[in-house]
């Protein structure tokens, strides 16, 4: 059953990954960092929110599989941002690597540090 969730979760994580990367770039082109630095740190946030949720607060592991693996495995954009990276190139290419990586690690720990408190 839980194999199933994380499938479940999982297409729907992609789903509102297309629908944000859509709208932002529609709203606002040519921003640097564009949609997928956004996705990537707010899905880090979430994953951190839900790790602290199952470390603290004893909520089921299998909490984690569906959100973690499943959400925001499909709303995270990995292998996206390392494409973005090679094609913006130069000191903008590692600006933007640099930024996805301390973003992406400084969101899980404000959302562990979140789920910690009460």
């Amino acid at each position: 059953m839980i194999a199933a969730l994380v499938v479940i979760a999982g297409a729907l994580g992609s789903v509102v990954r297309f629908v944000v990367d859509d709208v932002s770039r529609r709203r606002w082109p040519g921003a640097f960092g564009g949609p997928v630095l956004a996705i990537n740190v707010t899905g880090s946030l979430l994953i951190g929110v839900t790790a602290g949720i199952v470390m603290f607060h004893g909520a089921s592991s299998d909490w984690q599989a569906v959100v973690g693996t499943g959400f925001c495995g499909g709303y995270t954009t990995f292998s996206t941002s390392v494409l973005d990276t090679l094609r913006t190139g130069g000191r903008r290419g590692l600006l933007y690597a640099m930024l996805t990586l301390v973003g992406s690690v400084g969101a899980c720990a404000i959302g562990l540090a979140l789920a910690s408190v009460g």
